[in-house]
C-alpha cells in the first residue's frame, strides 16, 4: 500500500493501487485526505514514543534519536521513525533497548489516536466520490500505521504514500482522474502548491489541528485555504454543495496571510 513517489513525477502508487490498473472512468469529485495531524494525532503519538525513549535509553540518548530523525528528514524530506532508529542503532550497536523501542513503534494502537469523527468523515465522503488517503512518509512504518489505524480499510485500500506528495499531481489525477477534488490536510504548505496547480479545480481545506496548524510562522507564509476548520470532524457540518462552492482562484503562495 505505499507510493515510492519520486522528485520528478516518477511516483507508484499504493500497494492496493497499484495491484489494479488506474480508474478510467472520470468522476465529479474525489477527495483526498492527509493522515499526520489530519485524521491522526500525529503529535501524540511523537509524545508517546519520546517518553518511552526517555524511560528505555535516558534523556540523553532520546535527545540523540530526535537530532537523528531531524537529521534525516532534512535529507528525505519526510518523517522516516524507523530509519532515525536505524541509524541511533548504527551509533549504539550494543544497546538492546533498540529492539524494545522499535517492537514500540510498529505494534503503537494507532486507532486509539484518531481524532473524533475521522472515520465518520471518510464514510460521508465515500458517498459523494472516490476517497483517497494521500500522504507523504516512509514505506514501511507509514502504512503501517494507516492499516493499524483502521484507515485503510475506511477507504476501501485507496492509498497513495509519496515522498512528496505535492510533485504527484500528475500520478494521482492518472489513477484518480475527477472533474474536482477536495483536499483536506493540516498544512497550509501542502494547500497552497496544489492550489498554484488545480486552481479552481480544487477545494483546500485546512483542519487547525496540529503543531504546523498553529506554528504562526506557517500561518503567515502563506494564504489562507478555501475553507478552514478548527477540527475534521467539523467537515460532518458542511454538505457537498458547500465544499464545492468554496475554492477560490489560486492565490500568490509568496503573499502573506493576512488577519
Amino acid at each position: 500500500m505505499v507510493a515510492n513517489g519520486g522528485d520528478a513525477g516518477d511516483g507508484e502508487g499504493s500497494q492496493d493501487a497499484a495491484d489494479r490498473p488506474p480508474m478510467t472512468a472520470r468522476h465529479p469529485v474525489v477527495f483526498l485526505v492527509d493522515v499526520d495531524n489530519t485524521l491522526i494525532d500525529n503529535d501524540h503519538i511523537a509524545a508517546d514514543l519520546k517518553r518511552h525513549l526517555e524511560q528505555e535509553v535516558g534523556h540523553e540518548r532520546q535527545e540523540r534519536y530526535w537530532a537523528l530523525f531531524e537529521e534525516l528528514r532534512t535529507e528525505l524530506g519526510y518523517a522516516d521513525y524507523l530509519g532515525a532508529l536505524q541509524r541511533y542503532r548504527v551509533e549504539h550497536p550494543r544497546d538492546p533497548h533498540v529492539l524494545t523501542v522499535s517492537s514500540f513503534m510498529v505494534n503503537y494502537p494507532f486507532a486509539n489516536r484518531l481524532y473524533p469523527n475521522s472515520l465518520d468523515v471518510l464514510e460521508r465522503f465515500r458517498g459523494w466520490g472516490p476517497t483517497v488517503i494521500l500522504s507523504d512518509g516512509d514505506a514501511v512504518f507509514q502504512p503501517r500505521k494507516i492499516e493499524r489505524s483502521g484507515l485503510r480499510d475506511a477507504v476501501e485500500g485507496n492509498v497513495l504514500i509519496y515522498i512528496h506528495k505535492e510533485r504527484e499531481l500528475d500520478d494521482v489525477e492518472q489513477r484518480y482522474p475527477a472533474d474536482h477534488y477536495v483536499l483536506v490536510d493540516d498544512k497550509l504548505r501542502i494547500l497552497t502548491a496544489v492550489k498554484r496547480v488545480w486552481d479552481r479545480r480544487v477545494t483546500t481545506v485546512f483542519p487547525q489541528q496540529g503543531h504546523y496548524a498553529h506554528d504562526p510562522h506557517e500561518l503567515a507564509a502563506y494564504p489562507p485555504a478555501d475553507l478552514t476548520v478548527e477540527r475534521i470532524g467539523d467537515l460532518l457540518g458542511h454538505d457537498l454543495s458547500t465544499l464545492l462552492a468554496a475554492p477560490s482562484r489560486a492565490i500568490d503562495p509568496t503573499a502573506a496571510r493576512t488577519r
